[in-house]
């Protein structure tokens, strides 16, 4: 150990006191569950038990030592960082042993144009650990004082016991770290489950149970603004036709277009979904056209999309629509009967319901 001690008396009652309190701050050690526990007690400690000026908590940083914490009747170097080979904090840890110095004026390991500013005449410091030191904790004297070997011990013994804080404070927040990491993993999943369980695989919208569970949201939500709403119900003419004499990757293009014109005419608040094999259902909240003006946009989109494709068939839908006024107190399955029963209707007043291929 580096500089000179005074002969130790265990018996005495400072070495007795000191040592209830480092007993006591290990107690303290033990439950810390952050770093700023740890450097809260241990500044606090190494005051009491050493009857110093100052306490200052040194942590290790890759090339540097770094005075994240202190406890001193004025200002030390608390949020510094130095050298790790140009302070006695770094000398404590390259060492692996505990230094103490009498007269900090005297010793050409301090760098004395850091300590003038300061009340410091005398100093010891441990490392954290002393195998691969990961921190050192200093105390001062504002007068010249040569600490016992006991005192120094209990000192060490309280970097000690900070070492093992340390490393279970450590491995407490990787532990959190793990927790929160999975919990965010199973957010991601259940969030993909449930958008899934909500969607329809070919054409991204909605699937019937999706339309159930948001287009009774999106109902009620209009009914409380006071906002009238449509509600169609689309069947695609000859889609069976296609499959049969195109196939099915043909069918699925059909599918696909039919969900592509559909999104082009709806808003953001509107409630899209592919109810089935060839049924599509529209919610269309806060609306101020009438249904039948509704399905003529619609109708209109179809025609526009069957002039732009190349295809020897053309698209064709058909449709039922119910208005629905903003008192009206259906539920959204009694709805989307109506719109049904409506959308046979209309299928079976065409001359040709099914596609033209």
């Amino acid at each position: 150990m580096a500089g000179s001690l005074t002969s130790p008396d265990p018996s005495s009652d400072d070495y007795v006191r000191g040592m209830e309190r480092l007993l006591l701050a290990v107690q303290e050690l033990s439950l810390a569950e952050e770093l700023a526990d740890v450097q809260r007690i241990v500044r606090t400690a190494a005051r009491e038990i050493l009857g110093c000026d100052g306490a200052t908590f040194v942590l290790r940083d890759e090339g540097t030592c770094f005075y994240a914490d202190e406890d001193a009747i004025s200002r030390l170097w608390k949020g510094s960082r130095f050298p790790i080979e140009s302070c006695i904090g770094g000398w404590a840890m390259l060492h692996r042993q505990a230094v103490v110095i009498p007269d900090v004026y005297a010793d050409d390991r301090i760098p004395h144009d850091a300590y003038r500013t300061t009340f410091v005449k005398s100093l010891v410091m441990v490392p954290i650990r002393r195998m691969e030191p990961v921190g050192a904790i200093g105390v001062y004297w504002a007068h010249e004082r040569t600490p016992s070997t006991d005192e120094v011990s209990l000192l060490q013994g309280l970097a000690d016991s900070t070492s093992v804080a340390m490393a279970h404070v450590q491995t407490i927040a990787e532990l959190e770290q793990r927790v929160r990491d999975r919990t965010a993993e199973l957010s991601e999943a259940n969030d993909e489950i449930r958008r899934l369980s909500l969607t329809d695989e070919l054409t991204g919208l909605h699937n019937l149970r999706g339309f159930n569970v948001l287009g009774q949201a999106a109902l009620s939500a209009a009914r409380d603004r006071g906002r009238e709403c449509v509600l169609a119900f689309l069947d695609v003419d000859g889609l069976k036709q296609v499959n049969d004499e195109e196939g099915h990757d043909a069918g699925d293009a059909l599918i696909a277009d039919v969900a592509r014109t559909l999104r082009s005419v709806l808003g953001p608040d509107d409630v899209l979904a592919r109810t089935g094999g060839d049924e599509f259902c529209v919610l269309v909240t806060g609306t101020h056209e009438g249904s039948d003006v509704f399905k003529t946009r619609l109708l209109e989109s179809f025609l526009a999309l069957n002039e732009a494709a190349d295809r020897r068939y053309d698209l064709s839908v058909s449709v039922g629509l119910v208005h629905v006024a903003a008192d009206d107190t259906k539920s959204l399955q009694q709805l989307v009967t109506e719109a049904d029963e409506l959308m046979y209707a209309d299928k079976k007043a065409k001359s040709n319901p099914r596609t033209a291929v």
